[in-house]
């Protein structure tokens, strides 16, 4: 025997043996499994060909068949066209077991699903999610039965904690968010708003001895107006807060008389003990579960032999697929089919068939410089830029008192303003510099001070970007407005110069503003951190007036490629030649050519937040706005070719090595981990697939979003509303009504603030859409 045949003779007996010990495994969990037998429509002539249980019927692609494969997992049931497809059971080697509906190779409609601890989810499945109506038990007593999308409780649910506590209401994205109710073991229970899986927003807690707080929460604390009422009928009613400076209220005794002998303080240690239990995390996502299947019939890029019975071998077929390449056993007919396959292949080859491809191949944008001339000294706006750190300085770091972020109407008023003289010299209020004279003022400062703090900025940080030893950075060239930007050093905040009418804008806006950021957490438009001017001394007194904002491309992510949105189509084109296009050049409407597709519980989240900051600018009266998406490609070859997710494994690259190179994984782990969350929020760092459209030769020049060809590639996407100070004042009506006698009224950007934002979201939920 030859050193080749025997080391096929070994791989077989491995093999088999894996076999053996996966049926015996398998037999332990699901029984004596029933295998359809042999038919006379069977042609395979080898004896041994019983191990692989499997109906040969030579005339049907649907059968029941017995799988082992070479890992040792297993699976029992209905096949199609190399994959589980029907009803069927699936066993893998770490002990978790899925039995239920298959659909190409994935959990699809209803299963059962079990994990080696005793946990177990019985319910809907959807491409290897859970997903729909379904039942999870925890190893531990844990139990949550109602809605999921992707592998996250969202919807209503009821879960019951493994320590007694009950929770009944709505959850989002894996944690309690909206109505409902928690029950703690010692039969207290509050009932009302949640977020974020806290108690936030309005409700009510009870205790059984018939106390109750009503009123509004934050963080699991009271914060706000509220009620606490004793069982006898007498109440407390004020301003709840953990600083005791926030804190004040009224004390109403039952009868004529009373003597309260309680602090308020003692509210919140009482209730310190009332923590939400978080419950168990679910050990392994069933879509993390990768099938050892083997590669589909129509997947060419691997070229196999055939089975007699006109099958692509698979399984434990490969054992003798090994033993035959010294052999003729599979006879003349198996070596006939296997020369028409490779003819096949190769003309689907040639013709570029058996993959829809576009026309040109996907590059990786070359990498722009970095944006922006650093304001060094000698630069012509060297003082103003110290004028706008010391100004900054001031403003933050003075003393105040504990910004609430209950607001009165007084703080949005535009006259709340405060100037303040900056000579060289310094004053009891301000520091000596070596900058030229200059007035400083703050608008509104108390609602920019409450922004900051809701937007969870923290003060030093903020000053040390802005105000540190790091110089500005100026960009190279002015935008359409004809405002000049500024960058901070680490790519945090930009800094924009206003005309008079913008910052008129935001002025009036800004209540509306602040209560929109304040209810909408997930918000899209752009945030705002401050409003502030400086008047230079001298004959003319020129006024500076700027906002800081947030940078929206400050990510761990570099940004390749950059579009500016806003769903019209006069005009919306890039004026530069393919050569010239890198990372920092900003394409418009006509340049897209993706569809974006999000995982169903962001896409929900992202229609919904679209929608109602939509409404937010509609009711402000403010158009020309646009969505800022910018996009990192996951995967790109060294040669600076973009991979397409689920592209032909490299030569030299495993299967196993290849699976990593996917994002659904790391999806999946952050998915499994809500506290992981941090870095992902709507709008930023988001994980999706961009699907690559091409637009047909004569397209409809109102037609922005292409054909979609079918060629995914896996991104990570960052995006925001950006420009929502221009309102529809007279000179956008001129606009408006000089364009609509040259051009299609809908394809200008100058409309109506009603029609600009129903224009928009149809725009935007067609380049946006759901990835299923």
């Amino acid at each position: 025997m030859s050193k080749e045949q025997s080391y096929v003779l070994k791989a077989w007996e491995v093999t088999l043996r894996k076999t053996q010990q996966a049926k015996k495994r398998a037999n332990s969990v699901f029984g004596t499994v029933s295998v359809s037998p042999h038919t006379d429509n069977d042609t395979s002539t080898d004896e041994n060909d019983d191990e692989t249980s499997t109906n040969r019927n030579s005339l049907e692609e649907f059968y029941h068949a017995e799988r082992v494969l070479p890992n040792g997992d297993y699976y029992t049931g209905q096949w199609y066209d190399s994959f589980p497809h029907g009803h069927g059971k699936y066993l893998w080697t770490d002990g978790c077991m899925y039995i239920g509906d298959w659909y190409n190779g994935k959990t699809m409609g209803n299963g059962k699903f079990g994990w080696p601890s005793g946990a177990t989810y019985e319910g809907e499945f959807k491409s290897g999610y859970m997903d729909g109506t379904g039942t999870y038990t925890g190893p531990s007593g844990d139990a949550y039965k109602g809605q999921w999308v992707m592998n996250l409780k969202h919807g209503h649910g009821v879960k019951s904690f493994a320590n007694g506590d009950a929770y009944d209401g709505e959850w989002r994205r894996g944690l309690q968010e909206g109505q409902g109710r928690y029950q703690w073991s010692d039969g207290c229970h509050y009932t009302g708003e949640w977020k974020n899986g806290t108690i936030y927003g309005k409700g009510s807690f009870v205790w059984t001895n018939g106390n109750r707080y009503d009123g509004c929460w934050d963080e699991g604390f009271p914060r706000g107006n509220g009620t606490y009422k004793w069982d006898d009928g007498s109440f407390y009613v004020g301003n709840w807060s953990k600083d005791p400076e926030e804190m004040n209220g009224t004390y109403y005794p039952a009868g004529n008389e009373g003597n309260l002998e309680w602090d308020p303080k003692d509210l919140f240690d009482n209730l310190s003990g009332y923590t939400i239990c978080s419950g168990e995390r679910v050990p392994m996502l069933p879509s993390q579960k990768k099938l050892s299947v083997w590669n589909s019939s129509k997947r060419i890029e691997k070229p196999r032999r055939v089975s007699v019975d006109g099958r692509v071998s698979v399984g434990v077929d490969r054992a003798f697929e090994k033993m035959n390449m010294w052999g003729h056993e599979t006879g003349e007919e198996g070596s006939d089919l296997r020369k028409e396959l490779d003819a096949e292949l190769m003309r689907l080859e040639a013709e570029g068939l058996h993959s829809l491809k576009s026309p040109m191949p996907m590059k990786l944008p070359k990498a722009g410089r970095k944006q922006g001339e650093t304001i060094s000294k000698g630069h012509r706006n060297y003082e103003l830029m110290l004028n706008l750190q010391l100004g900054i300085r001031h403003s933050v770091g003075r003393q105040a008192p504990a910004a609430s972020l209950d607001l009165k109407p007084s703080a949005f008023d535009p006259k709340d303003k405060i100037w303040r003289r900056f000579p060289r010299e310094g004053t009891k209020y301000t520091p000596p510099h070596q900058s030229t004279e200059f007035k400083w003022k703050d608008y509104c400062p108390l609602v920019f001070r409450s922004l900051r703090k809701l937007f969870k900025v923290d003060p030093a940080d903020y000053m040390l970007s802005i105000c540190g030893n790091d110089a500005l950075r100026e960009l190279s060239s002015p935008g359409k407005s004809g405002s000049f930007f500024y960058l901070t050093n680490d790519d945090r905040y930009m800094i924009k110069t206003m005309k008079k009418s913008e910052t008129k804008v935001l002025l009036r806006m800004l209540a509306a503003y602040y209560n929109h950021v304040r209810a909408f957490e997930n918000s899209l438009v752009i945030r705002f951190f401050g409003l502030h001017c400086v008047r230079l001394n001298g004959p003319t007194q020129k006024k500076v007036r700027f906002v800081i904002m947030g940078n929206l491309f400050c990510s761990k992510y570099s940004v390749h490629r950059i579009f500016d949105l806003k769903g019209s189509s006069l005009g919306r084109t890039t004026d530069k030649p393919e050569s010239e296009i890198d990372s920092n050049t900003i394409l418009k409407d006509r340049d897209l050519s993706f569809i974006f597709r999000l995982q169903k519980a962001w896409y929900q989240e992202f229609t919904r937040q679209i929608d109602k900051d939509c409404e937010f600018l509609e009711q402000e009266r403010i158009m020309d706005y646009s969505l800022l998406v910018g996009i990192h490609f996951r995967e790109a070859s060294v040669a600076g070719d973009l991979i397409p997710s689920g592209a032909k494994t490299p030569i030299g690259e495993s299967d196993e090595e290849a699976c990593h190179r996917l994002s659904r994984a790391e999806v999946d782990q952050l998915l499994s981990d809500p506290s992981r969350w941090a870095s992902i929020r709507l709008g930023t760092n988001m994980p999706a697939r961009a699907e690559r459209t091409v637009r047909k030769s004569g397209d409809s020049e109102l037609e922005l979003v292409g054909e979609p060809t079918g060629e995914f590639y896996e991104v990570v996407l960052i995006f925001g509303i950006i420009d929502i100070l221009q309102d529809y004042d007279i000179s956008k009506k001129l606009e408006h009504a000089y364009k609509s006698i040259q051009y299609d009224p809908s394809s200008i950007s100058a409309v109506d603030p009603k029609q600009y934002s129903r224009r928009f979201r149809d725009f935007i939920f067609k380049a946006f859409t759901d990835d299923n």
